[in-house]
């Protein structure tokens, strides 16, 4: 069934109303196409979310995460903001999660397969997507980015998209940088950024100077 068809069923079932609803079906079905990375979890229900937190060498990270995903991974700045809600439990998932980092800072890995799924627009999934294909130990620019995407003019919704990504390291919206090189932003803290990249390099080459 097209999605011409698919709006007519909707339509006759749901006749009043039901606009969200309706909005909804049509960009799943719209962009249900999309090439997506491996460990993206195709579009579904978000599940009770638990936490677990792991320090890292530069700062405590919050894992978010469902029996099938992550949904989460973000910097807090003190434990006090570490959080549990009731019925909170560490899933294997969240487990594998936490190895993987431990790996990753200990410079052991280099790429997660942990399964991870985040709520965006089509466009926010697009840009979500690309950022798993930059290679660890290099960056890329918000225009280079846009034009990979297909439009040029499109680095500010690009440079939005990238800061909203909940799913830092893994996702990795630190490797992307400034056309001149500058660090830009990053919402985890341009000290982190800096680190991130730097820990990168010098896996990879051996030298600790890209900034």
């Amino acid at each position: 069934m097209g999605v011409k068809g698919a709006f007519a069923v909707f339509a006759r079932a749901f006749p009043y109303g039901c606009c969200l609803s309706f909005h909804v079906i049509y960009l799943v079905l719209k962009y249900s196409k999309l090439k997506v990375s491996a460990n993206f979890i195709p579009f579904t229900k978000m599940a009770a979310t638990n936490y677990t937190y792991y320090k890292s060498p530069i700062g405590i990270l919050k894992i978010g995460g469902t029996e099938q995903y992550i949904c989460e991974l973000s910097f807090i700045e003190d434990r006090s903001e570490a959080t549990y809600p009731a019925g909170n439990t560490i899933t294997p998932v969240m487990q594998q999660c936490t190895e993987q980092l431990i790996e990753f800072f200990n410079g052991d890995r280099q790429y997660f397969d942990v399964p991870i799924y985040q709520l965006g627009t089509p466009f926010q999934q697009r840009v979500w997507n690309e950022l798993l294909n930059i290679p660890f130990g290099k960056t890329i620019s918000y225009l280079d980015l846009a034009k990979q995407l297909g439009n040029a003019d499109a680095i500010r919704a690009v440079a939005a998209s990238n800061a909203k990504n909940k799913i830092c390291i893994i996702v990795p919206c630190h490797r992307v940088i400034g056309t001149n090189k500058s660090l830009v932003g990053y919402v985890g803290g341009l000290a982190r950024k800096k680190w991130l990249l730097q820990h990168e390099f010098h896996k990879v080459h051996g030298i600790q100077t890209l900034f």
